[in-house]
């Protein structure tokens, strides 16, 4: 499938959390013995040069730049020595995050959904064809707030590899075409408010930009 349409055609995000030890440090969390998996609603997805939407009544959301893998076949129980035979594509996406409300779900031990899948908390680029990333392990991903940079690292620095995270998340659910895998933010997550402008990218491969605004409260009728 043309990899302009395979996110249309995707069922799911699965979200890698705390895959860069330098981040799971800078929010005191320990580092994972292995993946640790939420999932976030193809609805919260965004095209680049659209607005980042701050829900009422939060004045800011965090951003986590992110390298997504894209799925390109139906791939269940597969072996890491194939799984990148299931790759059709990358993209760079952002987990906008309401830091808060997560960590208040933390404290109390209740799922981050909320703060991780509310519309438009999922920017991301269009898909480049895997024959475009010859090596997804060695990747810089930056981003930058109002020009000044906020996050910058290398993909080598993902504890789990994309190959291992295929394999793990086969085994406990099947991933199907167009599913995307983000791998996990390296540090420098931070605040974002409304009327900033978020650009970001992979060096050398693509650069995408957001704007930021509170979402309007729908009239009552």
């Amino acid at each position: 499938m043309a990899c302009l349409k395979l996110l249309s055609v995707g069922t799911k995000i699965v979200a890698v959390g705390r895959n860069y030890a330098a981040h799971a440090k800078e929010l005191g969390n320990a580092v994972p013995k292995e993946p640790v998996l939420f999932m976030k609603p193809t609805s919260s997805y965004l095209e680049v040069g659209g607005t980042i939407e701050i829900p009422h009544p939060l004045e800011s959301l965090h951003h986590e730049v992110e390298l997504a893998v894209v799925i390109g076949k139906k791939a269940r129980d597969v072996p890491e020595a194939f799984a990148m035979d299931y790759v059709a594509g990358y993209a760079l996406a952002l987990d906008m995050t309401a830091r808060e409300i997560q960590a208040s779900a933390k404290a109390a031990g209740l799922p981050w959904t909320v703060a991780k899948g509310q519309d438009t908390f999922t920017p991301i680029s269009s898909v480049l064809p895997k024959e475009a990333v010859p090596d997804p392990d060695n990747l810089e991903l930056w981003l930058k707030v109002d020009g000044e940079i906020r996050q910058k690292g290398s993909t080598q620095d993902m504890m789990f590899k994309i190959p291992f995270l295929i394999s793990h998340i086969s085994s406990i659910m099947t991933l199907l075409e167009g599913d995307v895998i983000l791998t996990g933010t390296p540090p420098g997550v931070g605040p974002v408010k409304a009327g900033q402008k978020i650009t970001a990218g992979i060096t050398n491969l693509l650069e995408v930009y957001f704007n930021v605004a509170k979402r309007q409260k729908p009239q009552s009728s």
